[in-house]
């Protein structure tokens, strides 16, 4: 058993209890290498914003989870070498079994996530109640889910989305004790967010998503008053990445993101959180492909994987600053 606390780490739910009250989300960004969490902790310092560092099922099996234990460790003491301790929370994006929970807890995670949202509703909440019942015992937040996002990210797939449905959060929040809860408005995972007839076309011909359910939103804080709200599915799919990947080999069709402005008026409202997957990679490809397509005798990782991390840096710098609000939140 490995605590938290003892790796530099902290939970969310002081985070997000200042999120709240100044109106802003707290980063949740997704890193699977070195390269990704450097990126993260360096604009994060810069930026001066608490951050949350996240983890797929994937990405743990991918990066092993002994190693993620220690890059998050790392990462303490990377933002102290920096100069700022700002707070890093190590969260379990999208858990599927009390078991995988369970064995993040107990490797050194700050906090996870139960997703019960594909269960039937009663399911969702006896899961969700199992999982908080363990990891409180550890001082470790949990987020649950209710509504269903659509898309592909990692190993999270849905046809349909369902929209959070206002009436069932009280009731879930109190039988189940989460600390925040995901909602459904109308985000969606990965890089192809929405279809073709789904969206609208702009001057410029570029496809434009449905507008956020920002009304569901609102239901919701007033059945939950100040109660953290988590948006999953937020990247917003920057066409220039989309444009520089295409243009170096790429074949990206019709990737759509949520806008901007609508995800900085989430974080104005009880949404502290917003996880943040898709952009990282596209700016981390774009910048791969550029390299290869310019040097194409290029064999040196260092040479390809700097300037991926750089532009992953200066996105999320751009995040912190002009999107999430959580900028200058860390003295």
């Amino acid at each position: 058993m490995v605590n938290y606390k003892d790796l530099g780490l902290v939970n969310t739910r002081e985070m997000f209890a200042k999120a709240i009250e100044g109106k802003y989300a707290v980063p949740a960004f997704n890193f699977n290498n070195m390269e990704q969490m450097q990126a993260i902790i360096s604009a994060c310092v810069e930026a001066g914003s608490p951050v949350i560092l996240q983890v797929s099922s994937g990405a743990r099996k991918y990066a092993n989870q002994t190693l993620l234990r220690y890059m998050a460790q790392g990462a303490v003491e990377y933002a102290k070498e920096l100069g700022k301790n700002i707070p890093i929370a190590l969260h379990l994006d999208h858990g599927n079994s009390f078991e995988l929970c369970k064995s993040c807890i107990d490797m050194g995670f700050s906090s996870v996530m139960i997703d019960g949202s594909h269960l039937p509703y009663d399911e969702n909440v006896a899961l969700t109640k199992q999982v908080v019942e363990y990891a409180h015992q550890f001082d470790v937040t949990v987020e649950g889910e209710l509504g269903v996002l659509a898309g592909v990210e990692d190993e999270v797939s849905a046809e349909v989305a369902h929209y959070t449905r206002p009436e069932e959060v009280v009731d879930f929040v109190t039988k189940t004790g989460v600390d925040s809860l995901a909602i459904s408005i109308g985000t969606s995972h990965g890089a192809n967010k929405f279809k073709p007839e789904q969206c609208t076309r702009n001057e410029d011909g570029i496809l434009v998503p449905p507008p956020l359910r920002f009304d569901i939103l609102a239901e919701i804080e007033k059945q939950i008053p100040g109660f953290p709200i988590v948006l999953h599915g937020s990247s917003s799919v920057p066409q220039e990445y989309v444009k520089i990947i295409n243009e170096n080999g790429g074949a990206l069709k019709d990737a759509v993101g949520i806008p901007e402005e609508q995800l900085r008026k989430a974080a104005e409202s009880a949404v502290c959180k917003i996880n943040i997957d898709s952009d990282g990679r596209l700016a981390m490809t774009a910048a791969v492909r550029t390299v290869f397509n310019q040097n194409p005798a290029e064999f040196d990782p260092r040479k390809y994987l700097g300037p991926a991390r750089d532009e992953l840096k200066k996105l999320y710098m751009h995040k912190c600053v002009n999107v999430l609000g959580s900028a200058g939140k860390v003295e």
